[in-house]
């Protein structure tokens, strides 16, 4: 369904076909062994706002049934400008949501419309106010605004004007990503016909080093690469993702990782269909079970914790995945000359065994970082990829 369609979930456009696809997702979560009560949900992907607050909370009933949620639990909704009202918002509220993730992208009509969002920045000025008013109340916990720096035609005072805005906004949590182009997508074939303007290099980083600088001095603390926050507002749910513990992740396309065992979903409605359908008649699967030993490999690990702001103890995450202390030595000494250039000019800090990107330098340039890593880990004996039966569980 369209961003800003106002789809109305129980009886808008494609409410039958939102219908059957609750019905599947009811019955894949009813599949899952019985664990601990929920400590976070996220309700995202696409554009769940699009949903009627009865939908959402048909969904945190089936999770509520299956593994109960903890008190202060917190609970979060990805809403997209132009797919709700103030009262839906206040109903979802009442309902239990008690964060708002909303994704602005940008405050600019044009670079809007450039982009392929259905929303006016008026109504996102308007979703705006309609949730820090309720935060202002007290009625939410916190709430986050999404925007995507380095864009096509995208200059350092354009930016700086976009930063202005978010921060006359005062959300307590702000989100910033770099412009992904996926390939297939309209964005690549006009990249490849070199039809979009995009910043250069020396731009984009003064565009990044300003975001960290405008952030910070107005007391934003840059607690993974692309996330900020004031005190008291990081991101409960994703600070478990990138600390390597372990997620439930449940309907088309989402990835589980409950016990170090990662599983995916298919990414077509029909395909998904077929895997739940298949997974009905194989029951419970025994490996997702409580107790199992983890078997997210070592790299990623080191991937999902490195974007943080307190890095990682790359000897303490070895040694808990299984690696004895020689091949600690060995291993982890490969590591630190892979990233002795990093380390050099001063992107990558290593504080004993710990290795902390820098701000904002290092976090500018984590990809190129990120690959150094993971070109150590594909240069190393297949023997060190393989999780030793005396390894411990996260």
């Amino acid at each position: 369904m369209p961003l800003g369609d106002f789809a109305g979930g129980e009886a808008g456009p494609g409410s039958s076909s939102i219908q059957a696809y609750l019905t599947l997702l009811s019955r894949e979560i009813a599949l899952a062994p019985k664990a601990p009560p929920l400590s976070t949900i996220y309700i995202g992907g696409g554009t769940p706002s699009i949903l009627s607050p009865k939908q959402i909370a048909y969904v945190l009933e089936i999770l509520i049934d299956s593994f109960g949620i903890q008190n202060g639990a917190e609970i979060t909704l990805e809403i997209d400008p132009a797919s709700f009202y103030k009262d839906d918002l206040k109903e979802y509220i009442s309902i239990g949501i008690n964060r708002f993730s909303l994704g602005a992208q940008s405050f600019d009509d044009e670079v809007l419309a450039r982009i392929g969002r259905r929303h006016t920045s008026f109504e996102l000025f308007q979703a705006c106010e309609w949730v820090e008013n309720f935060f202002r109340k007290g009625e939410l916990s916190s709430w986050n605004i999404d925007l995507i720096q380095n864009l096509p035609d995208q200059d350092l005072t354009s930016w700086e004007k976009q930063l202005k805005e978010v921060l006359n906004i005062h959300p307590p949590h702000i989100s910033i990503y770099d412009l992904a182009i996926e390939k297939g997508t309209v964005f690549a074939w006009r990249k490849g016909r070199g039809e979009l303007n995009l910043p250069s290099d020396e731009i984009a980083a003064d565009i990044c080093a300003l975001t960290s600088a405008m952030l910070k001095d107005a007391g934003f603390s840059r607690y993974e690469i692309s996330n900020y926050a004031l005190p008291g507002h990081t991101s409960r749910h994703n600070r478990v993702y990138w600390s390597g513990g372990g997620w439930w992740g449940f309907g088309l396309g989402a990835t589980s990782c409950p016990w170090g065992e990662m599983l995916e979903r298919p990414r077509t409605r029909a395909e998904y269909e077929k895997w739940v359908i298949k997974q009905e008649s194989l029951g419970i699967d025994e490996s997702l079970k409580p107790g199992k030993k983890s078997s997210m490999d070592l790299d990623e690990l080191f991937l999902v914790g490195l974007r943080r702001r307190e890095g990682i103890d790359v000897e303490q995450l070895a040694k808990n995945w299984g690696w004895k202390k020689k091949e600690r030595k060995v291993f982890l000494s490969r590591l630190e000359n892979a990233w002795a250039s990093s380390i050099e000019k001063g992107w990558l800090v290593r504080k004993g065994s710990r290795y902390v990107l820098s701000d904002p330098d290092g976090m500018n340039v984590s990809n190129h970082i990120l690959v150094e890593m993971m070109l150590w880990w594909e240069s190393l004996p297949k023997i060190a990829h393989s999780l030793p039966s005396f390894s411990v569980r996260l």
